[in-house]
């Protein structure tokens, strides 16, 4: 069979939105039209943030224009000053969000199976300016959550997860919504389930959500008052897409897992990759299906990526290079700090997936990292 790569020079990039049928968007918008409520919290908006707290188990949750925003508004709500240890192994926005919010990203590195940041080397970074610690599940890997959810109470700091990459992630039965005293979740187009822009706070304290509601409509208060806020709302499409794909979400994670499944069947015998593992107790979202090149495969992680684009297949060096090593950063921050996530970062490659993801398409991928295309 001819894969898509071959077809016409199409090029198979590293992700690809998921949309529901036309005609049910359509449908879904239909009143949208009829009302004219555009945006401030309509009808979808508020369905949508019925259903997400239904599917996260939830107390709380307040919607928001995107992740990065949402997580921005979360740091400004705790009214943090000092430092936040956080892994420079991920998007970014997690560090932006802390320098934007005028605190300092301290960082700790990883754990080389999962990726996320590793309890063992966070206290010893805890000091009197630590304000709060900000891990990031990562490829929907779950960070060690009970190991850090029982320094943070120790050393009584705040615990905020960004879980962008964590929609639908179970611990045990648990939501990945449910960690720490804040999660953060991405709704952007190209994740698991999106809102096309969109993003989400969840908590469990109903003050903090009340005042993240506020600082995301301009800071408005009761009688006519204002706190200094801004404006983080997510419109009335953008919620009635959240509702669509809300519904589809079961085959979108079904048909991931059927491409997850064949690239691991077709490259777990390659001398020289290191594949993702499935967490013990964790029901996966096969969100990324993240390689890692060691020294035994023969050629690079740069090598490869260019054979593979030559076939027309665009994956991405994700996360490249480490947030730490940004040039912003250079001579303030040393990324030797975290050696870890240095070569991680220099190694790892996310090969494309995503629901519609064609099996012939991975399978044109594999021959060509087996060196057999």
């Amino acid at each position: 069979m001819q894969s898509q790569g071959d077809k016409m020079g199409k090029k198979i990039l590293v992700t690809r939105s998921s949309l529901p049928p036309l005609e049910e968007y359509v449908e879904e918008i239909r009143d949208i039209f009829e009302s004219h409520w555009l945006t401030n919290m309509g009808a979808k908006h508020e369905a949508l943030t019925e259903e997400l707290r239904k599917f996260f188990g939830v107390r709380e949750l307040t919607l928001f224009q995107n992740g990065h925003l949402a997580l921005e508004f979360a740091l400004q709500a705790l009214e943090l000053s000092g430092e936040v240890i956080t892994t420079p192994f991920t998007f970014a926005s997690t560090t932006w969000a802390i320098i934007r919010s005028g605190l300092t990203p301290v960082f700790c590195d990883i754990d080389p199976e999962t990726y996320t940041l590793d309890p063992a080397k966070l206290e010893s970074l805890i000091t009197e300016r630590t304000a709060a610690i900000l891990p990031v599940h990562v490829y929907g890997n779950l960070c060690d959550t009970e190991a850090l959810a029982e320094i943070a109470a120790r050393h009584k700091l705040p615990l905020i997860y960004d879980a962008a990459h964590a929609f639908g992630v179970r611990k045990n039965g648990v939501s990945a919504a449910a960690f720490g005293d804040i999660s953060m979740f991405s709704f952007h187009a190209t994740k698991v389930f999106h809102t096309i822009e969109g993003g989400a706070v969840c908590c469990r304290d109903k003050e903090l959500s009340t005042k993240l509601f506020r600082l995301k409509n301009f800071g408005i208060e009761e009688n006519e008052t204002y706190c200094v806020g801004g404006n983080g709302k997510m419109n009335e499409f953008e919620a009635a897409m959240g509702l669509c794909n809300l519904r589809h979400l079961p085959e979108e994670l079904a048909k991931r897992q059927r491409v997850y499944t064949h690239y691991v069947e077709l490259l777990s015998e390659v001398e020289g990759l290191k594949l993702p593992k499935q967490q013990a107790g964790v029901t996966a979202n096969y969100a990324y299906f993240p390689v890692v090149f060691t020294d035994t495969y023969g050629e690079t992680r740069d090598e490869a990526s260019l054979r593979l684009q030559a076939k027309g297949y665009y994956p991405r060096k994700y996360f490249y290079p480490c947030t730490n090593a940004f040039p912003f950063l250079n001579g303030r921050i040393d990324p030797g700090h975290t050696p870890i996530a240095e070569d991680i970062s220099k190694r790892v490659l996310t090969l494309p997936l995503y629901a519609d993801l064609e099996l012939a398409d991975v399978e044109q991928i594999c021959r060509i990292l087996r060196r057999e295309a």
